[in-house]
């Protein structure tokens, strides 16, 4: 390693690629500012290149695999439906490749400055980087620190390729499981197992933990397992994971203490993510730490040391692209002298499985926990004309409202396009709105937005395509 004795100076410097960084960078260079972007590998980050993009690739993939049937009822003529996931995973690298490029072509025409390797800080002014024998210093006046964070994985897995993988690794395969076996509860286990199935798995999902979602996404999540024939063992902690002669081979212990054997061609978990921050050389300076291991901030994203700033999953909060995002452009808006901040009260849950699942604000039992006078609505998907030309009949809209004031509380939905409907919800929970401010305005027809409008209908027995509610006696 050659050490360079000059330091260069630098504005702004932005450690890390990925969607909060490279957006912070931009959103910068927007607000006048000169900004170095460091990054270790590609632009985009793992978001692009291992995480959000691939998973959807196979998600959308998924999804029109499964409109044949309903196309060929329409009368549309093809031959026999495969999937070749050889060609799906040319497909998925060509769109990584222009996303990528993209970003690279943006990062250019706002002038900012793209510097390849590894940072760490060396004071609290200044940053090293190194790539393969080269070392450059800088001395900068601002940075953010934007490096993202990584899985980790239960004990007792043996990773072998091919047979027993991350998260990740399953959307590199180029052949379908015969026998998949899915051990998480988030959001990607779930797309796995939904994902495979349609194409052919027979797909086996453990759950070590119930998942966080309303108890009416929950009973039509495990609905829906049955229907895509998804087997499902329920708040099991794996054991072992091993492979042998072809086979592998799963030990999870069940609530009761049972231990529970499955065998399969293929295994995949989902891990634990945790923030990239060992390498950076945080213990140089004066900086807080939360006791979870995060860099602490303020709802601008500003550390303990005023001029340094942190975004993304190296903070508090949903391990989520939205979330870094939001973080990147409210960090390079506060640098810019903005008065901005974060709030992460109403961060959409989304699950791009078939059908999807799409949240915000909160559930009907966290309604209550907290004290409110709850009333709900539900209005199911196959009352819709528009889900019933499409034939995407499964899933229904619920609605969450304070009965004292007509406060909408949340709003939870499964069913197609649910990841779009929601941010009308989300609008709506922002502005602390009412059902009349859902109701008046007017809706699109035919169409599965709708299915919004009739569940906050619902709230008062007033939507025309579900039955009329029960009165309550007057006392």
């Amino acid at each position: 390693m050659v050490v360079g004795e000059i330091a260069e100076d630098k504005d702004i410097v932005v450690i890390g690629g990925g969607p909060g960084g490279y957006h912070a960078a931009i959103r910068a260079a927007n607000l006048g500012r000169q900004v170095t972007l460091i990054e270790r590998e590609d632009l985009g980050g793992t978001c692009l290149h291992k995480g959000c993009i691939p998973s959807k690739v196979f998600t959308h993939f998924a999804q029109e695999f499964k409109k044949t049937k309903h196309l060929k009822e329409m009368g549309m003529e093809f031959g026999e439906v495969k999937a070749n996931l050889a060609t799906l995973q040319q497909y998925k690298n060509k769109k990584i490749t222009q996303l990528r490029t993209g970003i690279e072509s943006l990062c250019k025409s706002n002038q900012v400055e793209i510097v390849k390797g590894s940072a760490s800080f060396l004071s609290e002014s200044r940053v090293g980087v190194e790539h393969g024998h080269e070392f450059s210093l800088f001395n900068f006046k601002e940075a953010i620190v934007a490096t993202g964070g990584d899985f980790h994985y239960p004990g007792g897995v043996k990773f072998a390729a091919d047979r027993i993988l991350k998260e990740r690794e399953i959307f590199q395969l180029g052949e379908i499981p015969g026998e998949l076996i899915v051990y998480g509860a988030d959001y990607i286990s779930l797309e796995i197992a939904s994902v495979f199935s349609i194409l052919g798995s027979n797909v086996t999902l453990i759950f070590h933990e119930e998942s966080a979602f309303d108890s009416s996404i929950k009973k039509e999540l495990y609905r829906q397992f049955k229907k895509q024939k998804i087997n499902v063992i329920r708040t099991a902690i794996l054991q072992t994971a091993s492979e042998t002669d072809g086979l592998v081979r799963v030990k999870v212990k069940k609530d009761n203490g049972e231990i529970v054997s499955i065998e399969g061609t293929h295994f995949v978990t989902s891990g634990q993510v945790k923030p990239n921050l060992p390498e950076l050389g945080l213990d140089r300076l004066p900086l807080n730490i939360t006791e979870r291991g995060y860099i602490e901030t303020d709802p601008g994203g500003r550390t303990s040391i005023p001029h340094i700033w942190a975004i993304g999953d190296v903070t508090e909060g949903p391990s989520l692209a939205v979330k870094a995002i939001k973080q990147g452009k409210a960090a390079a808006e506060a640098i810019a002298g903005g008065q901005v901040e974060v709030d992460l009260q109403f961060v959409p849950t989304v699950v791009q499985m078939s059908p999807p699942i799409a949240c915000a604000g909160l559930t009907e039992e966290e309604a209550r926990g907290e004290g409110y006078s709850v009333t709900v609505s539900e209005n199911p998907v196959r009352g819709n004309g528009y889900a019933q030309l499409t034939g995407e009949k499964d899933g229904f809209v619920k609605v969450v409202s304070d009965r004292d004031t007509d406060m909408i509380l949340g709003i939870h939905m499964m069913g197609v396009g649910a990841a779009e409907l929601v941010t009308s919800g989300m609008l709506g929970l922002e502005m602390a709105a009412r059902d009349e401010d859902f109701r008046f305005p007017l809706y699109p027809h035919p169409s599965m937005n709708e299915s919004i409008l009739e569940a906050v209908e619902g709230l008062k027995g007033d939507a025309v395509h579900m039955p009329p509610r029960k009165k309550e006696l007057a006392r």
